[in-house]
């Protein structure tokens, strides 16, 4: 999904992320944390917004880190989610 888009590749992993917090009876809301790790620093405003677009109000808290590669090179980005479900 979005190979060599870093942007669309962030909005499939937020939606992977709402759907499981779904599952446990949760939604986006409820997390207070995000790490994205990026391949490519320099695409940090296009991954940056994308995150903006489902964390606007909520507002984890986020960090963003360069590292050398993920799992497969068509990865560009990858996210934890840290959440608190009452």
């Amino acid at each position: 999904m979005g190979i060599g888009d870093p942007h669309a590749q962030t909005i499939q992993i937020i939606k992977n992320i709402e759907r499981a917090l779904k599952g446990l009876g949760g939604s986006l809301e409820y997390v207070v944390r995000t790490r994205i790790y990026t391949t490519n620093i320099a695409a940090w405003e296009e991954i940056g917004k994308a995150h903006g677009q489902f964390f606007q109000v909520i507002r984890p808290a986020t960090s963003m880190i360069e590292v050398s590669r993920l799992t497969t090179p068509e990865i560009l980005v990858e996210i934890e989610a840290d959440a608190y479900i009452p």
